[in-house]
């Protein structure tokens, strides 16, 4: 009687041997049940410790972005400060006054009369880095403009410019000929 229980019941002719391999078979399935019962549970956590994850990247690609950013400003700035500091005009005897706006502001540069001819013919423009005022020529003042806008503060305004604006506001309004001064 060393045969098993299935062994028997087939020989006797009670079950055939495909039963006999389902009933085999099927006891694995239910082991498998109880991990798959198991498993909810720690797909849960992977899934939050996933979602942790995936979380951490987010902030730490949000923070080398700002890292690398706040790099090539200053990366910017050495450039443009290296480029005011190569080509700066100097104007250590000047004694004109120069009036500029610098957003809502008026300022006043200290200018020689040389420094005040090219700066009113647009030969050169006036920069602004630190809080200081310096006077560069409008090569560099446009190099300086594409990399920060911000920094390049007096353009000087085209006489023509200006008289064919009043000219363009006021086109529809004609001067009789009759008009006595």
């Amino acid at each position: 009687m060393s045969n098993s229980l299935q062994d028997q019941l087939v020989k006797a002719g009670l079950a055939d041997a495909r039963q006999a391999r389902k009933a085999k078979s099927g006891k694995g399935p239910k082991r498998g049940k109880k991990k798959d019962r198991g498993e909810p549970a720690l797909s849960d956590s992977a899934r939050s410790a996933r979602q942790a994850m995936a979380e951490k990247a987010n902030r730490d690609r949000e923070l080398n972005h700002r890292r690398k950013q706040a790099q090539e400003r200053k990366a910017t700035m050495a450039q443009i400060r290296q480029l005011i500091e190569q080509n700066r005009i100097p104007r250590d005897d000047a004694e004109d006054g120069y009036h500029f706006t610098d957003g809502a502001k008026i300022r006043k540069l200290f200018v020689t009369p040389a420094i005040r001819e090219q700066l009113s013919q647009g030969r050169l423009d006036i920069v602004k880095l630190d809080g200081r005022y310096d006077v560069v020529p409008s090569a560099v003042a446009e190099k300086i403009r594409l990399r920060d806008a911000g920094c390049v503060v007096a353009r000087p305004v085209d006489e023509s410019g200006s008289d064919s604006s009043q000219d363009d506001a006021y086109a529809d309004y004609p001067v009789p000929d009759d008009l006595m001064w």
